[in-house]
């Protein structure tokens, strides 16, 4: 998940490489919802082995209310900081 700011807008998704697709958001692509509200911090992820397992959790997070996400992301990270520094190398 990323953030703009502690409870502000936010982004859920899925990548198989997270530094790669963390790097394109922070370059901000044109016209998408992370460019849009300057959404570029990474304040939770979780690590799945199996692709098709990451998609599912991907498609069940995007169905949560907006204050379950914000319970998940604090649970983890309660000052909302970027973690890319805690993304494990492959």
């Amino acid at each position: 998940m990323l953030a703009n700011k502690p409870h502000g807008a936010i982004y859920v998704g899925s990548a198989r490489n997270l530094r790669n697709r963390l790097k394109q958001h922070q370059a901000g692509m044109p016209g998408s919802h992370t460019a849009k509200y300057n959404i570029k911090t990474l304040v939770y992820f979780e690590c799945h082995d199996v692709a098709l397992d990451a998609i599912h959790r991907e498609h069940r997070l995007k169905r949560w209310k907006r204050a379950w996400k914000d319970r998940l992301i604090e649970e983890f990270n309660p000052a909302w900081e970027d973690m890319s520094h805690f993304i494990p190398f492959d």
